[in-house]
């Protein structure tokens, strides 16, 4: 199976100067846990739910005055949309992370893979042990 064919594709990205407080209304109302970031057409970072509290609610209390770029996690990890779902898998446990940028062959983002998007579509073999790996503690 492909990145492709497990990916969620109704994915928007937002600006590093959008505030933290919108970017969680997004979040709620697409019912989501992280949106890319991006600047100059090029994506630079993505804020995730975890961002928002760690970063955002425990250091600093007040967000008001946040942005994204404030709570961005820098630097994007990313996969092919044509790639098979088992190398993205094991890129996720080589990264920590529970999230890929899905691109295509022109490099343009077409979708993001999460982890329950794998465990949605993957045998529960493997799904199993890669949820083991990708939660390990760091």
């Amino acid at each position: 199976m492909r990145v492709s064919e497990a990916m969620y594709r109704g994915v928007e990205w937002s600006g590093p100067d959008v505030s933290v407080r919108e970017i969680a209304r997004i979040m709620r109302d697409k019912d989501i846990g992280a949106i890319p970031i991006g600047e100059n057409d090029k994506l630079i970072g993505m804020v995730t739910d975890r961002d928002i509290v760690a970063r955002g609610i425990a250091e600093q209390g007040d967000v008001s005055n946040l942005t994204a770029r404030d709570v961005m996690n820098e630097g994007i990890v990313y996969c092919k949309d044509s790639q098979e779902l088992g190398e993205a898998a094991r890129l996720m446990e080589e990264k920590q992370v529970r999230r890929l940028v899905a691109i295509d062959e022109n490099k343009r983002m077409v979708g993001i893979l999460s982890l329950g998007d794998i465990s949605h579509r993957a045998s529960s073999s493997m799904v199993a042990e890669f949820a083991e790996k990708v939660s390990a503690p760091h």
